[in-house]
């Protein structure tokens, strides 16, 4: 038993970091219908504007915050700049994914020419070798802070988009596109939210993850890979599924790795997706896909 609950909090921090992911890539779905294949990639270049403001000393919440916006205004300006002039051109849904991967592979281009390719730590305020002891329980600070984290997170982007008028109009501009502009909603500024919320949860979590990887311009590939696979088996247009997928995926994972091995514990998310996906193609908690009109 004792174990079993070691591997279970284990997996709710890789849970966690895989959350993050998935939330972010949920939000742009359920907003433009548009899979980004660059989450990870700008995931990436906040998470290495942190590192080289590190560098500068600065107190580490400014480059916190800093990493954060810098990832979000990344987004936005994709949206504003080369989305919305395609949009114009009438680019299909798939000649705007395809968008989403040149982007993706500028950014690892220009993380690699400013960053450089060898792997570097990634210098963090919590310790990932500090632990505590909760009864047979061992976790590090920084899997605590990981926790802790992706709750708060989880908790204020639903209090965001449940209880404030902000949260109301991204519902409605997602849910109804045309009917949103009727009632005179800003829809384009509404949707560039998203892509920079969504950029803003992926940075957050590069920067709990960075200090347990080795930083390099592609380290965020195999959480990308995980949260999407979290996003599909929760469901893409379903926010409670993106967090109920990573949790999930972190948990097996987790209990694959200590029960079966660890080599098959890649396999595992993979293969719980493709089972879902044979009994409810929408995901956990998705909802059928119903074309904006």
């Amino acid at each position: 038993m004792s174990n079993f609950m070691q591997y279970l909090v284990s997996g709710l921090s890789t849970g966690s970091i895989y959350a993050l992911v998935a939330l972010g890539l949920a939000l742009i779905y359920r907003s433009t219908r548009i899979l980004n294949f660059a989450h990870g990639d700008i995931t990436t270049a906040g998470t290495f504007f942190a590192f080289m403001l590190i560098g500068y000393e600065l107190p580490f919440i400014v480059t916190f915050v800093l990493a954060l916006l810098f990832g979000a205004g990344l987004a936005m300006a994709f949206y504003f700049c080369v989305l919305i002039p395609a949009q114009r051109r009438e680019a299909n849904q798939l000649s705007q994914i395809i968008l989403t991967l040149g982007l993706g592979l500028i950014i690892q281009g220009l993380v690699a020419y400013f960053g450089g390719t060898e792997p570097q730590d990634f210098p963090f305020p919590l310790s990932d070798i500090k632990i505590y002891t909760f009864g047979t329980v061992v976790i590090s600070q920084l899997s605590l802070g990981t926790i802790g984290v992706g709750l708060v997170a989880c908790v204020l982007l639903y209090l965001l988009v449940q209880k404030t008028r902000l949260g109301l109009a991204m519902r409605g501009t997602s849910e109804n596109l045309p009917a949103a502009q009727t009632l005179g909603i800003p829809t384009r500024q509404i949707l560039a939210l998203s892509w920079g919320l969504a950029a803003l949860l992926g940075v957050l979590a590069g920067l709990f993850l960075a200090p347990t990887f080795l930083l390099d311009p592609f380290f965020m590939l195999e959480p990308f890979l995980k949260g999407f696979a979290a996003a599909i088996l929760g469901g893409l247009n379903s926010l409670p599924g993106a967090i109920a997928g990573g949790v999930i995926i972190g948990v097996s994972e987790s209990l694959a790795g200590g029960y079966i091995s660890v080599a098959f514990k890649n396999t595992l998310a993979f293969l719980i997706i493709i089972l879902v996906l044979l009994v409810r193609p929408e995901g956990l908690l998705g909802k059928e896909f119903k074309e904006r009109v």
